[in-house]
């Protein structure tokens, strides 16, 4: 009888230590082939989609068939200054009503604009002082913030206009092993000054090429822990509750004695 008892106890722990000691490979694995339940619409040109908001910066470069024009109309910001200050002369920042302060041009309002808008509305607003121009206008200041159960958690800067969920978790040095995949939360401000909430699915192949496949400007990431952190599982099996486990059997055996 205390033979039976001593083996269920084992057996209790095998059980335990089968249960909570590792993590589902299918828990980690990206763009699985499954039946996804979730519709995911088309994704638009984040250029044509993104609406641009107080604050943001935008790189706006004037170029003609004349250069000293070109140069005249590039270098007004800047003078004479460093070459430190120069690679920040093409910057112009949108204010809190939504306008930058062009040289000449004065202000140029873009509310409600995406960058296609602001480049129509800047290149308008400089005919009266160049009849041909090339107007190069995209966004100075793309970055995204990422926290949560990623290797490199902080502010990343965008390297394009557009780039997917899965460059930005590249650059944040993916995901920890107890990074939720199915639950990647995105945070986006809207131009009214609220917030949409995203859940992306990463384990899903049906993300890619939809609306939630691309990472927008100023989009706040988080990626949650999965519940075995919370048991205090490591990537291998923590020492902290196998000792605990052990513990329990050993007083389980005693008691059965």
């Amino acid at each position: 009888m205390m033979n039976v008892k001593r083996n269920n106890a084992w057996l209790l722990l095998l059980l335990l230590l089968g249960s909570v000691s590792c993590i589902p490979q299918k828990e980690l694995l990206y763009l699985q082939n499954k039946e996804s339940v979730v519709d995911y619409p088309d994704a638009d040109v984040i250029t044509g989609k993104y609406i641009l908001q107080p604050n943001d910066y935008l790189f706006i470069q004037v170029s003609t068939f004349d250069p000293k024009i070109s140069e005249f109309f590039n270098s007004t910001r800047a003078g004479n200054t460093s070459q430190s200050t120069q690679s920040n002369m093409f910057m112009y920042m949108i204010d809190d009503h939504m306008d930058i302060d062009f040289p000449y041009a004065g202000k140029i309002n873009l509310q409600g604009c995406n960058l296609p808008c602001a480049k129509q509305k800047i290149k308008e607003a400089l005919k009266p002082f160049l009849k041909d121009a090339n107007l190069i206008v995209r966004m100075g200041s793309n970055a995204y913030t990422i926290l949560g159960e990623v290797k490199n958690p902080g502010q990343h800067k965008m390297s394009k206009d557009q780039i997917t969920i899965f460059e930005a978790l590249g650059t944040a040095g993916d995901l920890t092993p107890f990074g939720k995949r199915k639950d990647v939360k995105i945070v986006r401000p809207q131009p009214d000054g609220g917030y949409q909430t995203i859940i992306v699915d990463i384990t899903d192949n049906e993300i890619v090429g939809s609306d939630k496949y691309y990472i927008y400007p100023n989009d706040f990431i988080y990626v949650r822990p999965i519940r075995a952190k919370q048991l205090g599982i490591g990537e291998s099996f923590s020492l902290g509750v196998f000792s605990s486990l052990l513990a329990l059997t050993l007083t389980i055996v005693t008691l059965t004695r």
